[in-house]
């Protein structure tokens, strides 16, 4: 199971340092390094990791006040030069707490047991979703009528109606509505399976669109076509599904 992660440290070396002790866990994925606060803020709000490696003292926005302005709440190490902020980082829920310099043994740890950790929350997410799915199938029990997906520590009830698109991102999907995006562990592949497909057609091997969803079909000058949706988003149609958009038109 990949990890995403970021890593927040208004110092050079400690990123450069960070990112060497995480050589030896290839299930952790550094999306992103912030120096500040404020990016960090806006990088872990776009990026929505599962975790972060967190400074306490940073110019302007230090690091209790980046998980004060955060939705998105991911898992927490604290890596400081101070200990007095230990206690106010366990109360956030901390995974742990490591004190600059670091100990490359004690890191190790640290990693492995935010690894279980995430992985335990998640699986006991997965069964959850298992066991009351069957309930939001539709009547005849064939397709789906909401999926449940997770923002932040939340699952939302999802109608499926109110999907526009939905992309592949490496084992994900990525889920669009109207004024939200949403990050389901479901491959694509998986989720098509689920969707009524008179309404939901693939294009791409790597996109699904909502028909109902979708404002106009352009030529390209190669013969191509190109699919605009009614959110603004344009999407090219591969040959292997062009048969799929061609079907609709009269």
């Amino acid at each position: 199971m990949k990890i995403d992660c970021i890593i927040v440290d208004d110092e050079k070396l400690a990123r450069e340092l960070l990112m060497e002790f995480l050589e030896p866990h290839p299930n952790i994925e550094v999306v992103a390094q912030c120096s500040n606060g404020k990016d960090a803020v806006e990088k872990i709000e776009t990026l929505q990791p599962q975790l972060i490696f967190l400074d306490v003292q940073m110019p302007g926005i230090d690091g209790f006040d980046v998980l004060e302005s955060l939705d998105h709440k991911p898992y927490v190490i604290f890596t400081t030069a101070y200990d007095q902020y230990a206690i106010k980082a366990f109360d956030k829920n901390a995974i742990d707490y490591l004190l600059k310099p670091l100990d490359e043994e004690r890191f190790n740890l640290a990693v492995n047991r935010a690894s279980e950790r995430i992985k335990a929350d998640e699986s006991n997410v997965e069964e959850l979703i298992s066991s009351i799915r069957g309930s939001l199938d539709s009547s005849d029990g064939k397709y789906s009528t909401h999926l449940f997906v997770q923002k932040s520590e939340k699952l939302l009830n999802l109608e499926v109606k109110d999907i526009l698109h939905l992309e592949a991102s490496g084992d994900y999907t990525v889920l669009t509505t109207k004024n939200d995006q949403f990050l389901s562990s479901s491959g694509i592949g998986k989720l098509e399976g689920k969707l009524d497909p008179e309404v939901f057609i693939r294009i791409h091997r790597s996109t699904i669109i909502n028909l109902n969803c979708l404002k106009e079909i352009e030529k390209h000058f190669n013969g191509g076509l190109i699919v605009k949706m009614q959110n603004g988003k344009s999407f090219p149609v591969s040959r292997t599904y062009a048969k799929q958009i061609r079907k609709k038109v009269v």
